[in-house]
């Protein structure tokens, strides 16, 4: 199947209709890249193993379907078959399907579908429009290139851990496994290029992720900085390294995010906000560089005025004045505010068992936002289906294999 070998009309589909992805990928990275380019219209077969399936099946919280909260974030808009890979017809099965597909992605351990007769080199032979999408602890060509890869040894191993938290806080993870989330949307950027490449050259390409790269790339300004001063930058907790004043402030009666982002908001800030005239036109404060380099001097200054106000009054004359802001919200309330709501970020999904309520993808595109086509599967759900329908195997051959332990 040739990307873009139907030329549609702007709205009469989604933008990778026609186009289909095997995920063999685990846990989160991968099956993120690959939940990814399924919200964009991919058709995504997600392969497991017939039993146990992907490990998140297993993890945290069960919604009505029987799926965990886990899973089902990370695999909306897909088809699950279950197949063995350590049986020589489950191999079989999945070459045949990379014979018929234009992406493959998968997590593997190093040099494990080597063995399986999956990997880029073999599967160009059957394929080579195939486009295969490895993810990786850390790089292939490496000294470390066996070892596994887990976003929270990874997140210590970056430094990100070192940037995170506040003044004086000891190493810090993030809230998320943010370094998988990163790989996996940085995986499916090369995958779109080298589709879109593939319309000229009609050849895949072998793309490789490591959460290792992609952690060091989440350092981002923070790493620029270490750079530049040969150590470590200071913790700054809510506070923004560069810009002050920039973070979460206590009101009278709960916190506000505050963001003055350049010297004319703090003028108005001072003036409008505060009633602090003298702050306003007190030389160590006139630029940002100079409010960062005093931030201990001003800060206190400001938390005082803030709590001595409502967060509606500090909403309101912020607003006024044409600075950014905002309530800090609790998870639940974030995710339950009319605002939330309104942009659709929330939807039901059903599936065989039951609705599961899942997050909608963020993605709007001609105006609409792009729809949950496929809830996230039960195991296996569409094993017939995918075998009949894309391999042309019939119901007696399915239910051989079945009592073999292969599906």
């Amino acid at each position: 199947m040739n990307f873009g070998e139907k030329v549609q009309d702007k709205k009469s589909g989604l933008p990778l209709e026609g186009v289909r992805v095997l995920d063999l990928s685990r846990v989160l990275a991968g099956p993120m890249c690959a939940q990814a380019l399924g919200d964009l219209g991919a058709q995504v077969i997600k392969v497991e193993h017939p039993e146990r399936g992907d490990d998140t099946r297993d993890w945290g919280l069960r919604a009505s379907s029987g799926n965990t909260a886990y899973f089902n974030c990370a695999n909306r808009n897909k088809q699950s078959i279950g197949v063995n890979l350590q049986t020589p017809q489950g191999q079989a099965i999945v070459r045949e399907l990379a014979a018929k597909s234009d992406v493959l992605i998968q997590n593997f351990k190093h040099g494990g579908l080597t063995k399986m007769g999956l990997d880029y080199e073999q599967l160009q032979e059957v394929n080579p429009q195939l486009i295969h999408c490895s993810i990786t602890g850390y790089r292939t060509d490496g000294p470390e290139a066996a070892r596994p890869g887990y976003d929270l040894v990874v997140q210590g191993e970056a430094g990100l851990m070192a940037l995170n938290g506040a003044l004086n806080q000891g190493p810090l993870k993030f809230g998320i496994a943010a370094v998988d989330m990163f790989t996996g949307m940085y995986a499916a950027q090369a995958v779109l290029a080298s589709l879109y490449e593939r319309q000229r050259t009609g050849r895949g390409r072998k793309v490789e992720l490591a959460l290792y790269d992609c952690g060091v790339m989440i350092t981002s300004y923070y790493g620029m900085e270490a750079l530049l001063q040969g150590n470590d930058p200071p913790k700054y907790g809510n506070e923004h390294p560069s810009i002050v004043p920039y973070g979460v402030f206590d009101a009278q009666d709960g916190p506000v995010v505050i963001t003055v982002g350049n010297n004319a908001q703090f003028q108005r800030f001072c003036t409008d906000v505060i009633g602090r005239l003298d702050l306003a036109q007190d030389a160590r404060f006139a630029t940002n560089i100079e409010r960062s380099r005093n931030r201990a001097e001003l800060l206190p200054e400001l938390r005082r005025e803030l709590q001595r106000r409502s967060r509606k009054q500090i909403l309101e004359s912020l607003t006024k004045a044409g600075i950014p802001c905002g309530e800090v919200l609790g998870l639940h309330e974030a995710l339950s505010s009319a605002r939330s709501l309104q942009a659709g970020l929330l939807t039901e999904a059903r599936n065989p068992k039951g609705v599961d309520q899942v997050l909608a993808p963020p993605y709007r595109i001609d105006g609409e936002r792009l729809p949950v086509r496929l809830a996230p599967p039960l195991l296996a759900q569409s094993t017939d289906e995918i075998l009949g329908g894309i391999l042309g195997m019939d119901a007696g051959r399915i239910g051989q294999l079945k009592a073999e332990g292969v599906l």
